[in-house]
């Protein structure tokens, strides 16, 4: 299973609140059920982390990572979420993230961000963007989902 990795789920590792979990999603990583998609976005996200999480990414090979950028096309995808007002301005690195797993057709995109991008009313409005420019629905979880599979 191709999963996109937002920077929460790197985060979620070494945060009490989400661990249990990330740790538990990490630990599907490693048997190989599931292959991280993580964009350059969320790599020069990281490099403000501290360094542990900065790093985290670094204890997979590059069998077990996907690593994908964000083209003009996802770019100006991202634009016509905060155009349809999914989000605003200000969350223009989230509607990325979902613009670039949307052209990557992911299985699956995976975050601890509730706000902007795991919130029944945020996916609805991607997805109605999605469909509305030619594009699949993008199915959005939190790591705990996934473990359910």
């Amino acid at each position: 299973m191709r999963i996109y990795i937002d920077t929460s789920v790197v985060g979620g590792f070494y945060d009490e609140e989400f661990e249990e979990y990330t740790i538990a999603f990490f630990q599907k990583v490693e048997k190989g059920e599931i292959i991280l998609v993580v964009s350059e976005l969320m790599r020069a996200e990281l490099l403000r982390a501290p360094e542990r999480v900065r790093d985290h990414l670094d204890n997979y090979s590059k069998k077990q990572i996907e690593l994908v950028e964000l083209t003009e096309q996802a770019n100006n995808l991202a634009d016509r979420y905060i155009a349809e007002g999914v989000v605003g301005a200000t969350s223009k690195a989230d509607c990325q993230h979902i613009a670039i797993a949307t052209i990557n057709k992911v299985d699956v995109l995976v975050s601890w961000n509730f706000k902007h991008i795991v919130n029944l009313k945020r996916i609805r409005g991607y997805n109605a963007v999605n469909l509305k420019n030619n594009h699949t629905m993008l199915e959005i979880r939190t790591p705990i989902e996934i473990l359910e599979l």
